[in-house]
């Protein structure tokens, strides 16, 4: 592990902390031990630890700690990782009322694929989904692990307004929006859950890190937990 994690300067105040180019569990595991090991140890100057794909981005307040000083604290946690046991990812589950009002796009990512609506709805939930980050609005995870039988292009043209807790497909990847937004993913239906919430603590429900598991619902059900039409 020692041999693939590198650090870099961004700008004056951030270091970002490279895992190699591989985009898989194995690398997530990876920026998770040392993103854990960061919680368990403390960072003296740091303001906030950014996962990505491949790198972990520290950002600090250089009144507290030089970039000198900051790589030292890194080199250190380095050297502890043999000795870090993380703790088990969790499995959140997300349900979705599919199709419908709630899912428009669900007919056309069924006809792109040759498959029935109902294959696809069985397809998207037969997976879990590993969360590789979080980022484009607070709180959308990006997700690993999608069946490539439900592969779709995104729209030509992006909606202007995507509802909150739409699950999406875009290409060979599956999301949710958090909050009202543009976008152009092929949205196939909603979750009633709150992925962002400014009066909930924590605002944002998920991690990076932990994996989703899609189940359906009927609209009744979205409607009795708190959904919105």
């Amino acid at each position: 592990m020692k041999e693939t994690i590198g650090f870099r300067p961004r700008g004056d105040d951030a270091v970002i902390i490279t895992f190699g180019t591989a985009i898989n569990e194995e690398t997530n595991q990876a920026i998770r031990r040392f993103l854990f090991a960061i919680e368990k140890n403390g960072i003296k100057g740091m303001i906030e630890a950014i996962p990505s794909y491949t790198q972990l981005t520290i950002i600090y307040d250089q009144q507290e700690c030089y970039y000198e000083e900051m790589l030292d604290q890194l080199y250190e946690i380095r050297r502890q990782l043999t000795s870090i046991e993380i703790p088990e990812a969790q499995t959140v589950k997300i349900p979705v009322v599919y199709g419908g009002e709630f899912g428009p796009d669900l007919a056309t990512v069924a006809k792109y694929n040759g498959l029935s609506e109902e294959e696809v709805v069985t397809i998207h939930t037969s997976e879990n989904y590993l969360i590789y980050m979080l980022g484009f609005t607070p709180g959308f995870p990006y997700l690993g692990g999608m069946d490539q039988k439900i592969a779709t292009p995104r729209l030509e043209t992006p909606r202007e307004k995507i509802w909150a807790g739409s699950v999406g497909i875009a290409g060979n990847q599956t999301g949710i929006y958090p909050i009202e937004s543009p976008g152009g993913w092929q949205i196939i239906g909603r979750t009633p859950l709150k992925l962002f919430d400014r009066d909930r603590s924590p605002e944002i429900l998920l991690k990076a890190g932990d994996y989703i598991a899609f189940y359906p619902i009927s609209e009744k059900e979205y409607l009795e937990m708190g959904g919105t039409l």
